[in-house]
């Protein structure tokens, strides 16, 4: 019997520096996995937000010891048929930080993610064959006006049903 690729719903965030609040949860209670492109703030709260939804993360320039010890600075695995290569500090296509392009050029994948800019992004690449998602700043703390966080849907090698979450800083 031909194994069949179930959809998943992903919730994508970064740069929380210590906020997951009630908006975040509501906006990700309908998803499978939450996915954090880093700048978590403490391990403590990666903890709170793997207690809510199914966490894959990645360490960021802010992040301390404890966090960077469980969380990579990159992370690469697939969802349903989509390699994701997720990353903190990556940048944009063709503007990329020169660790992130030596690890798409290996990894290959469809999905890259990556925080830091506190800038929601999303691009085609059309160099390396992939979707590149930065979804800015779910956070209260820097420069951002609005914070940002992004949900979409997997199913089997499709991308789809995008949408951004914006709410004002408190």
């Amino acid at each position: 019997m031909p194994k069949t690729n179930p959809m998943k719903r992903i919730g994508i965030l970064s740069d929380t520096h210590g906020t997951f609040d009630e908006t975040l949860m509501n906006f990700f209670r309908e998803v499978d996995e939450i996915w954090h492109a880093g700048d978590i703030g403490s391990i403590e709260l990666a903890d709170r937000i793997a207690a809510f939804k199914p966490l894959k993360a990645v360490s960021g320039n802010i992040d301390g010891g404890m966090t960077r010890r469980v969380y990579p600075q990159f992370l690469s695995f697939e969802c349903e048929g989509v390699r994701v290569l997720m990353t903190h500090i990556g940048g944009y296509p063709r503007r990329y930080d020169p660790r992130a392009v030596a690890k798409i050029q290996s990894v290959r994948p469809k999905l890259f993610i990556s925080g830091h800019s506190h800038i929601l992004k999303v691009a085609y690449d059309p160099v390396y064959d992939l979707l590149a998602v930065n979804p800015g700043a779910a956070g209260e703390f820097g420069f951002h006006k609005v914070r940002t966080a992004v949900r979409l849907v997997i199913d089997g090698a499709e991308m789809r049903d995008m949408e951004v979450g914006e709410w004002p800083r408190k």
